[in-house]
């Protein structure tokens, strides 16, 4: 159990990232046992062929037996704008003794992958890296990133309703809070606590833990890893069956498209979840939002869409 406890300021700085080089990192481990990962199956078969031309040894040796990668892989994002361009090139010039102090982290014995002098070694892992993100990753990171994103926007709503307590308790059965401690239930046996000394918490959503990660050594930036809500709609197409008046008053698909946004998503990721171009949804959106049924917020490079309070009547009344 890791206990993060939150001073009076860490409580009001709470904040969410997303971080490219995270969701390499973590999906190692889907790559190491998918069978512990079955909503991104899909994206390791889709992968399969790629990763063949990759640098495996180099990829497998920054994951270990139980799952575990070195703390330079998660690293705390700035912003949900978090580029991979620069999370590579900061890893590029990660100190030697830095590098090999996280693989030992994580291994009893230094792979011999990274035999040698350690530049050599560091420069290896990034070329391995970016390899893997432009086959593996860049195809299909506006999907991931539009699900990461209407993520955060969702948190960030349940925070203004309800409070930040509420947020937190929801983000994973893995993490409790409760009297300013934040608690991540963790495969490691060892418990201990630490003091986040005003450095604040970052949240991080990803497609790649099924409950909740964290640093796994002691004194890093306070930081919780939390499995992404809708990413099991990624890959497979939703199917709805909408029935009823509200069919009637504006179509099939519309009513798809405003009961899907009781939580807020792009067109992109509604269009993933159904199965329908991103142009296609754009324009029955426009014709929703024209009627007042739905509104929008810009969050980043994105345009979110949730229901209005008249879509949201109109829902619950036709539901």
């Amino acid at each position: 159990m890791l206990r993060y406890q939150l001073s009076e300021s860490d409580l009001g700085g709470v904040r969410f990232g997303i971080s490219p080089l995270c969701e390499l990192g973590l999906s190692l481990r889907s790559i190491r046992d998918p069978g512990r990962y079955p909503l991104q199956l899909p994206w390791v078969v889709r992968t399969e062929d790629a990763r063949r031309s990759l640098d495996t040894e180099v990829l497998a040796a920054l994951v270990n037996d139980r799952l575990w990668t070195p703390d330079f892989l998660n690293p705390r994002p700035e912003s949900p704008l978090t580029r991979i361009e620069n999370e590579l090139a900061r890893l590029e010039a990660l100190p030697a003794a830095e590098f090999l102090h996280g693989v030992l982290s994580v291994h009893p014995d230094l792979p011999a992958v990274f035999a040698g002098p350690p530049d050599r070694a560091i420069r290896r892992m990034v070329s391995a890296l970016r390899e893997y993100w432009d086959a593996c990753f860049r195809p299909h990171w506006l999907r991931m990133r539009a699900i990461l994103e209407s993520d955060i926007v969702h948190r960030g709503r349940v925070v203004a309703l309800d409070g930040l307590a509420v947020m937190l308790n929801g983000v994973s059965s893995a993490v409790t809070y409760e009297n300013g401690v934040v608690s991540i239930a963790l495969a490691a046996p060892e418990n201990r606590t630490e003091h986040t000394d005003g450095l604040g918490l970052t949240l991080v959503p990803t497609m790649f833990t099924r409950r909740a990660s964290a640093p796994v050594e002691a004194g890093q930036a306070p930081l919780v890893m939390y499995p992404a809500r809708g990413q099991g709609a990624m890959w497979e197409p939703e199917t709805l069956a909408p029935e009823g008046a509200l069919v009637s008053l504006i179509g099939s698909r519309r009513t798809v498209l405003l009961r899907a946004l009781g939580s807020p998503a792009s067109s992109t990721e509604l269009g993933i979840r159904f199965g329908i171009s991103t142009s296609a949804v754009n324009q029955h959106l426009r014709v929703l939002a024209d009627n007042g049924l739905v509104t929008s917020t810009r969050h980043g490079h994105s345009v979110l869409y949730f229901r209005s309070e008249l879509g949201q009547a109109l829902s619950d009344r036709a539901s």
